[in-house]
């Protein structure tokens, strides 16, 4: 069952929201050729906990860091560590905050250093997919008219949508009903309600959408080896259309 969210709810969400967009805003001077993927994410831990909450994605199913960090062909739940960046790589950070039991989840793709043309067209039009898949909300829209909208722009520009990762309700779980796919037809799937709280995530690839998991147990990869990026936002249905918690 999908919820509806009290307003006191709306109110604490609003807040893990923007402590995750605020981590976003202050790690983004760090992304840079030669620093390590453990040492963004102890500043992401250090920054979340300085701001009165936990991170909600370090030991959720037994994930070991507190962010997601996603290199090049890695799609998602990258394992932070010793990998150092290099000019000319992309990284995604899948950042969570949990505030007085609720949560705000965001992911954004950043260049390290100046990257190719090819990863400057999948990091724009991946990011604009978001904010199509985003216009399709309102009160009584439905999950469906979320994902036709990322697929058919994806599409548009030649990039693979991934298929087997979905957006998802976010409230006292990071993950809540409903799946909210970046495909599908328009006036399918659940309806969505004012006071509604969902994730909406495109990953989309440079080649392929097919991807498949490393022996870690977590990182997932582009089956062709191209780039993949990530761009999601929290976001409030209100009655004519949505607000976004995770703003940066």
């Amino acid at each position: 069952m999908i919820s509806i969210k009290s307003e006191e709810e709306i109110e604490l969400l609003r807040i893990a929201g923007e402590i995750t967009g605020s981590t976003h805003n202050y790690i983004k001077k760090y992304i840079k050729p030669g620093v390590t993927t453990l040492e963004l994410d102890r500043l992401c831990e250090e920054y979340i906990l300085s701001r009165g909450a936990t991170p909600s994605f370090k030991g959720y199913d037994g994930f070991p860091g507190t962010v997601c960090a996603s290199v090049n062909d890695e799609v998602v739940h990258g394992i932070p560590g010793n990998r150092v960046l290099k000019e000319g790589d992309i990284i995604t950070l899948d950042i969570g905050a949990c505030y007085k039991g609720y949560h705000g989840d965001s992911a954004w793709t950043y260049a390290v250093g100046e990257i190719s043309d090819e990863k400057k067209y999948l990091m724009e039009h991946t990011e604009k997919s978001l904010f199509k898949g985003l216009a399709a909300i309102h009160d009584g829209c439905y999950v469906g008219d979320i994902g036709y909208a990322v697929s058919k722009y994806a599409k548009e520009h030649n990039l693979g949508v991934v298929r087997e990762l979905v957006g998802h309700g976010v409230g006292t779980d990071v993950h809540e009903e409903p799946d909210v796919p970046n495909y599908g037809a328009r006036h399918t799937g659940p309806i969505l309600k004012e006071g509604m709280v969902i994730a909406v995530e495109p990953m989309l690839n440079l080649g392929t959408r097919k991807i498949y998991m490393l022996e870690d147990g977590w990182t997932i990869i582009t089956a062709d080896g191209k780039p993949s990026a990530h761009f999601e936002h929290t976001v409030l249905v209100t009655k004519d259309g949505y607000e976004i918690l995770t703003r940066r």
